[in-house]
């Protein structure tokens, strides 16, 4: 029978204690809620670009609609405006990646690197292991470790759920 547990990569290192594992765990948690707004800023970006194209339809039929005034005010005083002084939405996306983003992923891989001898999600490894019931298929610690495939996890399940 294969070991049931967490693989090597996901097992604390001799000498690394429970502080460490949390404070890794915080720091990884808040690198993740910085992709998160990592991921904001590109919806924001191409909204905006979306708009910005947009524009060259309104300005269109704004003229054939005979608003020649109108198509011009909306074609010099918006299409293609800065979206904050000096910036369109990509400029924005490449200062925050530069200035903010890649320099909070470089150190929290140094610290995973030093700290748990690169061992990542130490803390949600554990956490798993702490949480998940030894022996139930869907609660396998790796997915080399469940006895059944997945057509037949899928069976069981489809057989569960009609009792």
């Amino acid at each position: 029978m294969t070991h049931d547990g967490p693989d090597r990569a996901h097992q604390r290192p001799a000498g690394v204690d429970t502080r460490t594992v949390e404070a890794l765990g915080a720091l990884s948690k808040a690198l993740e809620t910085t992709e998160r707004a990592r991921g904001h800023l590109y919806s924001f970006h191409q909204l905006t670009g979306s708009a910005d194209f947009e524009l060259d339809r309104a300005v269109r039929l704004l003229r054939e609609a005979g608003h020649e005034e109108w198509a011009e005010r909306v074609r010099t005083e918006v299409l293609g405006r800065n979206v904050i002084p000096g910036h369109w939405s990509f400029q924005i996306v490449e200062a925050y990646d530069d200035t903010y983003h890649q320099p909070f992923r470089d150190l929290e891989r140094a610290a995973v690197e030093e700290l748990a001898g690169g061992r990542r999600h130490l803390y949600e490894a554990e956490l798993k292991e702490e949480r998940r019931t030894s022996g139930h298929p869907d609660h396998a610690a790796r997915p080399d470790t469940t006895s059944e495939s997945p057509a037949e996890a899928q069976e069981r399940n489809r057989a569960d759920a009609d009792v």
